[in-house]
């Protein structure tokens, strides 16, 4: 009888990681190349939708500057700013719900973008919603302090005086590269747990620990197409960001669309 229940239990173990560990595909620039078109291509059919969605982040991105614009929070303009974009794969849910959609020919309508999420899949999307939220946190925290190791405590006395020092000076050159290297760390973290787990929490009844199981495997398969993948992400965010938040209404939808696509090509379906 206990042979038997070690066996059943050997079995129960294995099958539940097998299913832990889905087949993970190992890709290349091509298929950056593929996700980006198909994003592009799923913005221009559903652009009501997606515009609806997207304008979301310049509106956020836009109170979280005007919030950060006194003279005390001034060095948590630009962590705020970059920093967005680690919960932006989680906000992109309603996104890759109408790229699954329109990719099975289903009805992708705005009112259709959360329609497939149960109540588990809510919660499985919630638990990595804060975790990145807190990853988020810690940015902030991990940037206030590097702005204290250098300046101090003081305040900067004004935008232009700020702005001055930090670009001409040593010390305002340390804080752009320390900060730089923080935040790609941070950045780098978050590509690894999220770039496969929230799309395919959408996509499959699983939970939140197998969702980011399999995008660790899928990101020490791909590193560096994955690293370059953040990349690409990265520079469009700066672009879209220049014109005040205004060119994340197209930029993010595409990212959104684009990193579901990127989805199907690392993980079979």
């Amino acid at each position: 009888m206990t042979t038997l229940h070690a066996d059943q239990f050997h079995h129960a173990d294995h099958h539940r990681h097998g299913m832990a560990r889905p087949v993970v595909n190992a890709i290349d620039a091509r298929d950056l190349s593929f996700a980006l078109r198909r994003g592009w291509d799923d913005f221009q059919a559903m652009p009501t939708h997606a515009l609806f969605i997207g304008l979301i982040y310049p509106l956020i991105g836009l109170v979280l500057a005007t919030v950060a614009f006194g003279t005390a929070v001034l060095p948590l303009v630009f962590p705020l700013a970059a920093g967005f974009a680690l919960i932006g794969p989680f906000a992109a849910v309603g996104l890759y719900e109408l790229s699954r959609r329109r990719e099975r020919g289903l009805p992708a309508d705005w009112a259709a973008a959360f329609s497939s999420l149960n109540r588990t899949a809510a919660g499985a999307l919630a638990g990595i919603g804060l975790l990145l939220t807190l990853i988020f946190a810690c940015w902030l925290v991990a940037a206030q302090g590097i702005y204290w190791g250098l300046y101090g405590d003081a305040a900067p006395d004004s935008l232009l005086g700020f702005a001055r020092d930090v670009l001409t000076t040593p010390r305002g050159w340390a804080l752009i590269a320390i900060g730089n290297l923080v935040g790609f760390a941070f950045s780098l973290a978050v590509l690894a747990i999220s770039v496969v787990s929230v799309p395919m929490l959408v996509d499959r009844r699983i939970d939140t620990l197998t969702a980011i199981e399999t995008s660790l495997a899928a990101f020490r398969r791909n590193p560096l197409t994955l690293t370059a993948w953040g990349f690409v992400v990265a520079g469009l965010l700066v672009l879209g960001s220049l014109p005040l938040f205004v060119g994340l209404a197209v930029v993010m939808p595409i990212l959104g669309h684009a990193t579901w696509h990127l989805y199907r090509r690392i993980v079979p379906a």
